[in-house]
């Protein structure tokens, strides 16, 4: 995978666009604090990642879910989803919700993770992109606290 760069001249992570998975669970979301290695690491965001060839968005979410925290996919409702456009590359928020309990453990892009409180989520160190969305975009903090 490599960079892509929007037509207002950003670097963005993957040429296809990218997705990630923003889970909700009784006014919770899933977070995951980056690796310090990985672009913007030290910071809480969703799992998430570049679409590779062939791949839907959601396809997208949800394996980049699996590689980073294990998420099973089968144990995942997609329900809806919020795309942020920058100069033509775009990612894709994909809102779900876990159909059962899940297992989850920190893989390699992932120093860590938590079930945070809607109303704390802004109180944390977050990835810019992501607290960008999170704080301008209702549809996410809607999403979340509906759950």
């Amino acid at each position: 995978m490599s960079w892509a760069r929007c037509t207002h001249g950003h670097a963005h992570w993957g040429p296809r666009g990218a997705a990630g998975l923003l889970l909700g669970h009784e006014g919770r979301v899933l977070l995951q604090l980056r690796a310090r290695w990985a672009h913007q690491g030290g910071t809480w965001s969703i799992p998430g990642g570049a679409i590779e060839r062939g791949e839907t968005a959601v396809q997208a979410a949800l394996r980049e879910s699996h590689e980073e925290l294990g998420i099973d996919p089968e144990r995942v409702t997609p329900q809806d989803s919020y795309v942020a456009v920058c100069g033509g590359w775009t990612y894709e928020t994909v809102l779900a919700r876990a159909s059962g309990p899940l297992q989850l453990s920190d893989k390699a892009e992932s120093a860590g993770h938590r079930w945070v409180q809607a109303a704390e989520v802004d109180d944390l160190d977050l990835h810019p992109a992501f607290r960008q969305a999170w704080s301008t975009t209702e549809q996410l903090r809607a999403f979340v606290t509906a759950t």
